[in-house]
């Protein structure tokens, strides 16, 4: 660690605040706690730890040296030279927060667009200034749902092809608060049957929260779901893929009363898992009883357009134990970052990127199919993430793959028991249709494949 103090500075600022010595400054952390040996490497120069930095950077394998066919959560889209320009701009780069809204207006604007673009997507009429991820958002769904009905309704129902991440940050977060029943099972035959879901609904549940696409690529029509959960008093939450409603019809069809999902599709890298951005957008009677802060146009004494943070009198830094949820921040340079390229692609831009995602997806489905050995199941509508039934092992065929410079798909058995021998594949606007033949070529030299 480098300290740029010189031994005359720290003197000064001991006999300021009225210390003799650096030990007098610890003198009320107990003894044994004050200065522990700590077992670390001698120190380096900056050149010497530049390159030992680089020579771990370089261990890494990226999506650049990769033909990459994981999605499963992140996915490898283009990033248009624009975002990462704008995005490092001083001014935005280094605003920490926009709490000071005075010097912080090219900033609260920002928020503001990237509201406005997600309630634009997401067909809701409101959306707040971003979470942590995707996982963060949907569990602040289900607590804003416990909010709202006051903790009288404890039930809570979870898709068995909601991503497990979610699934599991789900658990975590409901997981302290008494009387909850979780309704969360994976056996194949409910992935397959998704009435199981409506069967479940009753008067004692708050959220039934859904995936669209799911966690499979597969896209479900939920309209006539969402009639049942609103029948029983529910609410519907549905996590969705940014990317996929420039094809789709958007959830506030399904009369979705959350829409959250993970935002790194919209003009984040994958950065070997973060940050990235968490996305929520619901509707107007509910805007009270949601997590993080909303920030608002108005317009000063003189009429002068301006925008404030507005509604965060539910927040834990002035409601404290009577807020909604703990979260008081929001992921402001990836939110920046989205808006961007949102703003870029336009409505008919993001629906040429869907588009894409759709077509060269189903071409490497329609190849995949046709090698002995594997299976795609075809009465599965999907977006641009399918499964494919293998009669080798998947983690094999992806050594082999990964040998061979592609990024193969994700093994299905870690998450669904009853779903081994499986991978999902993922493909974007990025994968040409040279990638995906060799990718079909390989699987064809599988060994056991």
């Amino acid at each position: 660690m480098f300290i740029p103090h010189t031994e005359s500075e720290r003197q000064e600022m001991l006999k300021t605040i009225g210390k003799d010595s650096l030990e007098a400054l610890f003198s009320d952390i107990p003894e044994k706690y004050r200065f522990p040996k700590l077992d670390l490497p001698p120190a380096l120069s900056e050149m010497e730890a530049l390159q030992e930095l680089t020579e771990l950077a370089g261990a890494n394998n990226s999506c650049d040296e990769l033909i990459c066919f994981l999605g499963a959560g992140s996915y490898n889209h283009y990033v248009p030279a624009a975002v990462d320009m704008l995005l490092r701009r001083g001014d935005f780069f280094t605003a920490y927060t926009p709490y000071q809204p005075e010097i912080s207006q090219g900033t609260l604007q920002a928020v503001f667009e990237f509201q406005s673009l997600i309630a634009n997507l997401t067909g809701m009429e409101v959306s707040n200034a971003s979470h942590y991820d995707g996982a963060t958002a949907c569990a602040e769904a289900c607590i804003s749902a416990y909010h709202h009905f006051r903790g009288k309704r404890t039930k809570f129902i979870i898709s068995p092809a909601l991503h497990p991440h979610y699934r599991e940050t789900i658990r975590t977060y409901l997981g302290a608060i008494e009387k909850i029943e979780i309704v969360d099972k994976c056996e194949s035959i409910q992935l397959d049957n998704p009435q199981f879901l409506a069967d479940q609904v009753d008067g004692n549940t708050a959220l039934v929260i859904v995936q669209y696409p799911d966690f499979l690529g597969r896209i479900v029509d939920f309209t006539h779901f969402g009639k049942t959960v609103h029948e029983a008093g529910a609410l519907l939450a549905v996590a969705v893929n940014p990317i996929a409603l420039g094809l789709l019809k958007p959830p506030s069809e399904f009369g979705a009363d959350f829409v959250v999902g993970e935002g790194q599709p919209l003009g984040i890298p994958m950065s070997f898992g973060g940050p990235y951005l968490g996305f929520f957008a619901t509707k107007n009677e509910l805007i009270r009883k949601i997590s993080g802060r909303i920030v608002g146009e108005t317009v000063d004494g003189k009429g002068n357009r301006g925008y404030v943070l507005t509604l965060t009198a539910r927040e834990q830094h002035i409601r404290r134990e009577k807020a909604t949820s703990n979260i008081c921040t929001n992921q402001g340079l990836m939110a920046l970052a989205a808006t961007i390229y949102m703003s870029l692609l336009g409505k008919s831009g993001l629906r040429k990127v869907a588009e894409l995602c759709y077509q060269k997806a189903h071409y490497a489905a329609d190849q995949i199919a046709k090698i002995p050995g594997f299976k795609i199941r075809k009465e599965w509508t999907f977006f641009n993430e399918f499964v494919a039934e293998c009669l080798g092992d998947p983690k094999t065929i992806n050594d082999f793959l990964l040998h061979e410079g592609v990024l193969g798909g994700l093994d299905l058995g870690d998450y669904y028991p009853d779903m081994k021998n499986r991978i999902l594949f993922a493909v974007t606007e990025k994968n040409t249709k040279e990638d995906i033949d060799i990718l079909t070529e390989l699987l064809q030299e599988v060994p056991n494949g």
